[in-house]
């Protein structure tokens, strides 16, 4: 049975006529399930955005926050690895006026200031719901693997421990993960148990269409999930009387 926390999460989208979860809604999803995002706040004003900063640490990624603007990059609407004050305040308006350039009918809601994870190995956890099989929970190496290579796994829903970590080494790249030519080992059990809670997740929510959680950064200790996609089932939403 769904958390209260979570079933506000999907109300407000619901009550907005949106078919999505902005990112910070994904992400505070992903977290009421215990899994590893990375720190973020929503900020309406630069001060803001520069008090959020201080306390989340630098560097940090800015990114626009827009119900018209899904594709943050193509808008102008993403600044990475912005290391101090100066930078917040410069990157808040330049994000702001290159949205308004491209964008004009924005609508914008704030700037998400977040943390900016250290750069490793790349890994994509996604869902689909099959209109025969169901829901369904895919693992893979993230970034041109995805793109090019497609070296992804897939099971149903919900998981077992045992799926977990047969999706793992099913891939193709298995030996990236277990540290070949130079690369990190990468930390196996979080990714089993990020598995396992998105699954759970999944299970829960059948407001879920669309699902992905990319890039994930797996390190020897641990795992961030540094963005979240989540794409609602509107009949769904319907047949469980959020309407």
């Amino acid at each position: 049975m769904k958390d209260k926390a979570v079933e506000e999460i999907f109300s407000q989208a619901y009550a907005d006529e949106r078919n999505f979860l902005f990112e910070h809604e994904a992400k505070n999803l992903c977290s009421l399930y215990g899994l590893p995002v990375t720190k973020f706040k929503v900020c309406q004003s630069e001060d803001s955005a520069i008090e959020s900063a201080s306390k989340i640490g630098y560097p940090i990624v800015l990114k626009i926050v827009s119900p018209q603007v899904l594709h943050k990059s193509d808008a102008g609407g993403v600044i990475l690895d912005v290391k101090d004050e100066k930078g917040v305040r410069e990157g808040y308006n330049k994000i702001i006026k290159n949205v308004k350039e491209k964008v004009p009918n924005a609508q914008i809601t704030g700037i998400l200031v977040q943390e900016m994870a250290p750069k490793s190995t790349e890994i994509i956890i996604g869902s689909t719901r099959d209109s025969t099989f169901g829901q369904t929970i895919m693992f893979g190496l993230g970034g041109i693997f995805v793109e090019i290579l497609k070296d992804v796994s897939f099971r149903l829903v919900p998981i077992t421990k045992n799926d977990a970590e047969e999706m793992i080494r099913e891939i193709k790249a298995y030996k990236i993960l277990e540290g070949a030519r130079g690369m990190p080992k990468a930390d196996q059990k979080t990714l089993v148990d990020i598995l396992l809670k998105t699954s759970k997740m999944l299970t829960e929510c059948n407001e879920i269409k669309e699902l992905d959680l990319n890039p994930v950064l797996v390190y020897e200790n641990g795992a961030k999930i540094v963005d979240a996609r989540v794409i609602l089932d509107q009949d769904m939403a319907r047949s469980i009387n959020y309407f």
